[in-house]
């Protein structure tokens, strides 16, 4: 009698355990799940290749700035050289005489009016 309900309740304990493990897998595999799981991801490889190319930015502003210098005394070049004044020039000219809006205008902005 013993070994019976010893194996019924192996039988039960085994149904149960797979039924739960079954039960998780369809909860896995439901598009939400799998939607997220890959939004997941998503955002997970977007952080590690922006960590990459900041690196790599700081690598090449790093790598340049040594060149230069050994250019710049290569070449006799002074670290600061002085830079020319700026120029002025008006891009445009600001003639108030010609106002670009009307006021008391009876044609109206709103797009849906029309629809």
């Amino acid at each position: 009698m013993f070994r019976r309900t010893f194996w019924f309740s192996t039988g039960v304990a085994a149904g149960v355990w797979a039924t739960t493990k079954v039960n998780r897998k369809l909860k896995q595999l439901t598009p939400e799940s799998l939607a997220a799981s890959a939004a997941n991801k998503a955002l997970e490889t977007g952080q590690r290749l922006k960590h990459r190319a900041v690196g790599f930015a700081l690598d090449v502003r790093d790598n340049m700035a040594q060149r230069e210098a050994e250019l710049g005394d290569a070449l006799g070049i002074a670290a600061d050289p002085e830079l020319p004044a700026p120029r002025r020039h008006a891009a445009i000219e600001n003639d108030r005489s010609n106002p670009k809006y009307v006021e008391n205008t009876t044609y109206s902005y709103n797009r849906n009016e029309d629809h």
